[in-house]
């Protein structure tokens, strides 16, 4: 119980601090294109982070998971989980288009801050996906297994930099 609140806590301080920031601007880079023809049916279901920028709210995380699904209001529910302090931990939020481009969601974990989520790139199959903000400042890259071949994520890595992000700020999301 007190890591949940822990992790309540800090992902409140990081929506306060940080991430409602990131639907301001982007911050002097050129505008960050988003996967074209999103179907979001497709991408519900349960992600493993495979690697992501390093952030507060995530910190001493491990087997990280994101589950999205269908609410009855046409919202999509969001549930991440991560193992922390020998335990699984997790946070319920709730994302929405914002907009007519479904690649761009806003992300809600605590009322009334939200964050940009944004789908960068999407595996043919939806077996993988590149998530990221419009400043640059977050970035995961998910799978629908908990590992990637080692050429598969190296593309996707290529991706991001052709969007304007560093690939040498990723680290590894250790998966069991």
């Amino acid at each position: 119980m007190a890591a949940a609140r822990r992790l309540l806590a800090l992902a409140a301080l990081a929506a306060v601090l940080g991430l409602p920031a990131c639907a301001l601007l982007e911050r002097g880079h050129p505008p960050l294109a988003t996967a074209t023809g999103v179907e979001l049916e497709r991408y519900l279901g349960t992600w493993y982070e495979i690697a992501s920028y390093p952030n507060r709210f995530q910190r001493g995380c491990t087997g990280t998971t994101a589950t999205y699904t269908r609410r009855d209001d046409g919202s999509i529910g969001v549930r991440n989980e991560c193992d922390r302090d020998a335990t699984r931990d997790g946070i319920d939020g709730r994302a929405w288009v914002a907009g007519d481009d479904p690649a761009r969601l806003r992300v809600r974990f605590f009322w009334p801050l939200f964050a940009p989520y944004w789908i960068l790139a999407v595996g043919p199959d939806y077996e993988w996906a590149l998530v990221g903000t419009p400043d640059r400042d977050y970035l995961w890259i998910l799978a629908r297994t908990p590992t990637l071949e080692p050429a598969t994520f190296d593309a996707i890595a290529a991706l991001a930099r052709a969007r304007g992000f560093d690939p040498a700020r990723l680290a590894l999301t250790p998966q069991p």
